[in-house]
């Protein structure tokens, strides 16, 4: 008969995130873990071949922690939805600073960047309809839009500023009406 487990996979990944909240990946070790469930690492390995799985199930809670922030910015409507998604961004960087960085301050560079646009469908869907523009042009709006969010989510994140949400608001409104001048000023140029 297997061993009883005293925990369970979801309790274990709970803890694991509490860890990197307060101590950043780095602080995810077996005996952290272990110290914080009040066990040996015994039952950890149990449910979990090894502390990669561990870590790959840390990003995805983490993963779900940044998509309820989006989904809650864009849902309350204090903002139009494009421009939730980046307050929200930002949000989550301030208030998750090791999960922001976690997931986007990492190297991604083995990622297929053509597969990410898949998930960002919806945006570029509000940007084309809010712009009048074609698909690509969207991405591309969206990538020079997230480079700026991105920036001031990661000086956030690490400390280097902290700009509250009504100048963060202004300044993502300011970038937004400029790519928006820009793109669309474009669009009309071709057609004369």
């Amino acid at each position: 008969m297997p061993p009883k487990f005293k925990f369970s996979r979801t309790q274990v990944i709970s803890a694991a995130l509490e860890i990197v909240q307060d101590e950043g990946m780095g602080g995810l070790t077996a005996r952290a873990l272990a110290s914080r469930l009040g066990s040996s690492a015994k039952p950890i390995f149990g449910l979990f071949k090894n502390m990669e799985e561990v870590q790959q199930e840390v990003i995805k809670a983490a993963n779900t922690i940044y998509q309820s922030y989006l989904s809650n910015d864009i849902s309350a409507g204090k903002y139009p939805p494009y421009k939730a998604s980046g307050m929200a961004y930002v949000r989550f960087a301030r208030e998750k600073r090791e999960l922001f960085k976690l997931l986007f301050m990492c190297d991604r560079s083995s990622e297929n960047i053509e597969e990410d646009r898949e998930s960002i469908l919806p945006l570029l869907d509000m940007i084309q309809k809010n712009l009048g523009i074609g698909e690509d042009e969207a991405y591309l709006f969206h990538l020079e839009m997230w480079i700026y969010v991105h920036g001031i989510a990661t000086m956030i994140a690490t400390s280097y500023l902290d700009w509250d949400d009504a100048f963060v608001s202004r300044v993502l409104t300011d970038a937004y009406i400029g790519l928006k001048i820009r793109f669309t000023e474009e669009k009309q140029h071709e057609c004369d």
